[in-house]
């Protein structure tokens, strides 16, 4: 758990990253695509009998199997040569240590940090528990935001820097499925900050906006709050 106690902190790396300039993942063709029409709205509600941390957990863990197996099917394009920093649009993200040192590392390996350290967590039964009569510990929400927050990164990278290949691999509808229910869910209790997804926030718009939860100008979700061109404005944090 001291990966916790770091942070990633992003900000504009000056440069162009090697993906491709034209935003592929935001032309209309490819944003319809869905693997299910469900209104995820409807899905992320947290149900009536069920406690707030179980509902929480359940899903945390879902998002994150499914992430990592989303990124799973490119990450053999994802390499130190192609990807030397972990981007995304004019935003470089930084690993910190649990000493809160800056870990310089590429994109796979970044991955590789966000990926084991919460498996550890979504294994680890003091955090995550499963057996009946443990309690979650008090700093569990915290823990939930800090998690979303990491695994948002992966999915941004993923559409930044690879969505050509999971075009070629017939995998866009599975990634816009899962990154609408991942932000709907996040959005429905306020794990991710407006500012932290602001990079995505034109696709977040196109995504989103139909299915019931996120909408430009909408109650502070912050989503299509900065247009296309918010992702030029995120800074260092």
């Amino acid at each position: 758990m001291d990966w916790l106690m770091g942070k990633s902190k992003a900000k504009p790396n000056g440069k162009k990253p090697a993906a491709e300039e034209r935003k592929a993942y935001l032309e209309p063709e490819h944003t319809k695509a869905r693997i299910t029409d469900f209104q995820f709205k409807e899905l992320v509600v947290l149900p009536r009998e069920i406690d707030l941390n179980e509902w929480l957990a359940s899903n945390t863990t879902t998002f994150f199997h499914h992430i990592n197996l989303q990124y799973s099917t490119i990450s053999e394009f994802c390499t130190g040569e192609t990807c030397q920093t972990m981007a995304v649009c004019n935003t470089q993200y930084y690993w910190y240590d649990e000493r809160g040192k800056k870990v310089k590392c590429t994109a796979p390996q970044y991955v590789d940090f966000v990926m084991s350290s919460v498996q550890k967590l979504v294994t680890d039964e003091d955090v995550f528990p499963t057996k009946y009569g443990r309690e979650f510990p008090s700093s569990f929400e915290s823990l939930v935001r800090k998690i979303c927050r990491h695994l948002f990164h992966v999915l941004a990278h993923i559409y930044w820097a690879h969505f050509k290949e999971t075009l070629a691999l017939e995998l866009h509808g599975h990634l816009n499925t899962l990154y609408v229910h991942f932000i709907l869910f996040a959005r429905e209790f306020n794990l991710l900050d407006p500012k932290e997804t602001a990079v995505m926030d034109d696709l977040t718009e196109v995504l989103c906006s139909g299915a019931g939860g996120v909408h430009s100008g909408g109650s502070g979700d912050g989503a299509g709050s900065g247009g296309p061109g918010a992702q030029n404005h995120v800074k260092e944090r």
